[in-house]
């Protein structure tokens, strides 16, 4: 009778150990787990908007990285190519700072760049390419920053070298900013790398 009670414990404790979680589905460590999102759309998400804008790519965050989706920017024909570039990046700024689409949302899509964002051409005395935004670069997030840069600097509205010249509203220095791998990869903890600019 000892015997049979003792077996029919063992087996309570064995039907009992194999309901519980399996250590392999569920991560627990919130700072390592991978991400299941699989930043990948099944289909094409085409906006409501009219066609006949400049196609162009913007950062947005997707698990832990920044990841480029297709959007258009209007640019009006015959524009001079100075006030081109501020367009397009004003473009970008707007378009970095929609609610991402239905179907991006389902991919994992979002973006930290705030609405209500322009964008300026260079003062006198700024090197031409400058873009000055109406927040201060050092007052943006990593996120918000890194999207911004990384959108800018691959695009009409910079010199095409990977780098962008931003500025603030005042008389704060402009500072040449890179979209590097380490941003892309990690823009949590990775602020774009940058650099002085002499400014009049």
């Amino acid at each position: 009778m000892h015997v049979r009670r003792l077996l029919g414990v063992a087996g309570l404790v064995l039907a009992l150990g194999g309901c519980g979680i399996r250590a392999t589905e569920v991560p627990t460590d919130f700072g390592g787990a991978p991400s299941r999102v699989p930043c990948s759309m099944t289909q094409p998400d085409v906006p409501a908007q009219s066609t006949r804008g400049v196609p162009v790519q913007v950062f947005l965050l997707c698990g832990s990285s920044l990841v480029t989706v297709d959007r258009e920017v209007l640019v009006p024909e015959g524009t001079a190519d100075a006030q081109r570039r501020v367009i397009v990046a004003q473009g970008l700024l707007d378009q970095l700072a929609e609610t991402p689409t239905a179907a991006e949302k389902a991919a994992g899509y979002t973006t930290y760049v705030r609405g209500g964002m322009s964008v300026v051409g260079p003062r006198p005395g700024d090197p031409e390419d400058t873009l000055r935004l109406s927040t201060p670069p050092a007052q943006l997030t990593s996120y918000a920053l890194g999207q911004i840069v990384c959108t800018l600097s691959d695009s009409a509205a910079a010199e095409g070298d990977g780098s962008v010249i931003l500025g603030g509203p005042g008389r704060e220095p402009l500072r040449r900013y890179e979209c590097t791998d380490a941003v892309r990869n990690a823009p949590s903890g990775n602020r774009p790398p940058s650099g002085d600019v002499s400014s009049g």
